[in-house]
């Protein structure tokens, strides 16, 4: 079973950066596409970014595209979502997401249902 950790969250003013981490801990026997997630309070949660398991394929809600990039280091078992340009508006617990890639069935990034593993959140509040 793969645990996930989410860490990098914090307060940051309007036209500011931050930089998520997941880290994967247990054992891990398969390779994985990742995603992030984010959930407002009130709202469900809604797709952020994603990337294959090799990093060949990269995914982007149009409210975060050309503003956040996902990368990913399978040697040191991490994702990252770079947040560039934040606005209130991204204010929001973010979540990472894995999918096994040897799970059967089609591979959608953008839809919660794709993903088996969910780590706990980590809060970004933007300032204005």
């Amino acid at each position: 079973q793969v645990q996930l950790v989410e860490s990098g969250g914090g307060l940051v003013q309007a036209g500011g950066s931050l930089r998520l981490s997941c880290a994967a801990a247990g054992r891990i026997y398969s390779s994985y596409h990742m995603g992030w997630f984010r959930q407002a309070p009130g709202k469900e949660r809604e797709f952020v970014a994603a990337i294959s398991w090799n990093g060949d394929s990269t995914y982007f809600a149009d409210s975060v595209k050309g503003r956040f990039t996902i990368s990913r280091d399978n040697l040191k078992r991490a994702v990252y979502l770079q947040m560039n340009s934040l606005n209130p508006e991204d204010t929001a617990v973010y979540y990472c997401a894995a999918r096994d890639i040897t799970k059967s069935g089609n591979y959608l990034p953008v839809l919660r249902t794709s993903y088996d593993y969910w780590g706990q959140g980590t809060q970004v509040t933007v300032s204005s």
